[in-house]
């Protein structure tokens, strides 16, 4: 490419990334409809139960086949990864990285496709789904990297002071086994891929779950894995239900560690589980956020409204790094408002792999459900929709997963101020001070990201 692909790209993309997009999508919807495999013991093989997988943005078209894997399945996955450690923890640190790095190549190299099948199945924009595709070769680059600067985290520390004998020391951090990998569906190739590359490059070894709503993705990080050589076993990918399989794999008897991205309810449940046994075992979980934005009087609302409304509503608020509440400095309230309301309201929706559409559909069908019960709480107890508060049922529209971005002005009481929703809903209340919006804005028990928009001093 004659550019680098970066997030920071889809601000000002050149022509040659939508064209080389629009190439490989075609390629994509030309595949539509295959049925895929579990990757398991360095093979794919082929599942006892399949599920379809449909697009969000056209409940008609059916994306393909995926496994959801059985507990017999599970058990191959977990003693494939259990007998593949001992040789992989043994695997020089220069050559696990060159072969991790090679699964990083091959990803950007195929960073369009995956790209447009990320946007089929997810409902993201092309520039979010490319923005995802080439963080996660990134992810592989950079854990390499990391962990070739650190020596492997292996250091010799200084030899004990004691004059009539030598005791030599050092520092050794060794992998934990088999790892555990399970996935949300708003990120599910960068939130694989990330947590995949840092356990193998660690000499782990590693199965992963992919979230039920998106099953694609997981298995096109696989094909890039099995293709860059990495060891039988090493690496295994199954799907299916997470109140079952997620579950089993948490609570098997060889599962070393766990990394989870997902709600909190079930990251506390994770943790617990890991905690519990015979001896704890090391948990990594990333479990949502409601996420604040503060605006003073003082700031520049030019600058501010553009950024709450990227922060809120990209990938339909889907993300647990998304704006949403708004405490907004009664001098300026009004303002801010209106150019919300405008800037909101000039959104295009639609099919996200067109070029024009900034918004597609959600995910799923529980969050278009979730969606409804929550705009219809947005009409009650004080508070009031500003813009959006619709589910989308016209047109071609109608064959999708569609909602309005919505802004509600709502009361400090309102119980949603407490939940996080994990859509394009954008609450707004008034303050006399920054200091009063500082006090609403920590009044939350899940705090990840947080903005603000003042003066500098």
């Amino acid at each position: 490419m004659s550019f680098k692909l970066t997030y920071s790209t889809m601000f000002n993309p050149p022509d040659e990334l939508h064209q080389r997009f629009e190439t490989a999508l075609a390629r994509v919807v030309s595949s539509l409809g295959a049925t895929h495999a579990l990757h398991i013991a360095g093979g794919d093989r082929p599942a006892q139960k399949t599920e379809k997988k449909l697009n969000p943005a056209n409940l008609s078209q059916v994306l393909g086949s995926f496994p959801a894997a059985t507990m017999d399945e599970l058990e191959m996955a977990m003693q494939a990864a259990h007998a593949a450690f001992p040789g992989w923890k043994k695997t020089p640190v220069s050559k696990r990285v060159e072969i991790l790095r090679r699964v990083g190549k091959l990803i950007e190299e195929r960073v369009f496709d995956i790209a447009a099948a990320i946007a089929l199945e997810v409902g993201k924009n092309r520039m979010e789904a490319l923005g995802e595709t080439q963080e996660t070769a990134d992810f592989f680059y950079h854990y390499c990297d990391d962990f070739e600067s650190n020596g492997g985290f292996e250091h010799v520390l200084p030899k004990e002071p004691i004059s009539d004998y030598v005791s030599r020391n050092r520092s050794v951090m060794k992998p934990y086994g088999v790892w555990a990998i399970i996935t949300p569906f708003n990120f599910p190739i960068a939130l694989a891929g990330g947590p995949v590359a840092a356990a193998l490059v660690t000499g782990n070894t590693v199965v992963l779950k992919g979230a039920p709503a998106t099953p694609w993705a997981g298995r096109l990080l696989a094909d890039c894995i099995r293709d860059a050589g990495v060891p039988s076993g090493v690496f295994n990918y199954i799907g299916g239900a997470s109140d079952e399989i997620g579950q089993a794999l948490v609570e098997h008897r060889l599962a070393a560690g766990v990394t989870f991205t997902g709600s909190h309810e079930v990251g506390m449940q994770i943790a617990r589980t890991m905690l519990g046994g015979r001896y704890p075992r090391p948990c990594i979980a990333e479990m949502g956020g409601n996420n604040p934005c503060i605006v003073t009087d003082q700031a520049d609302i030019e600058r501010a409204v553009p950024g709450i409304v990227r922060s809120a509503f990209g990938m339909c608020g889907q993300k647990c790094s998304a704006l949403s509440r708004l405490y907004v400095h009664e001098k300026i309230a009004d303002q801010i408002i209106d150019r919300l309301i405008m800037n909101v309201s000039e959104l295009t929706i639609g099919d996200p792999t067109e070029r024009q559409n900034w918004l597609g559909p959600v995910a799923t069908q529980n969050a278009f459900a979730a969606y409804a019960r929550y705009t219809k709480q947005l009409q009650e107890a004080g508070s009031r929709i500003l813009v959006g508060g619709e589910s989308l049922r016209r047109g071609n529209l109608a064959q999708g997963l569609y909602v309005q971005p919505t802004v509600a002005e709502a009361p400090a009481e309102h119980s949603l101020w407490q939940e996080e929703m994990f859509l394009p809903i954008l609450m707004v209340h008034r303050v006399p001070s920054k200091e009063e919006a500082m006090r609403l804005a920590n009044e939350t028990d899940r705090g990840l990201t947080a903005g603000f928009y003042g003066a500098a001093q």
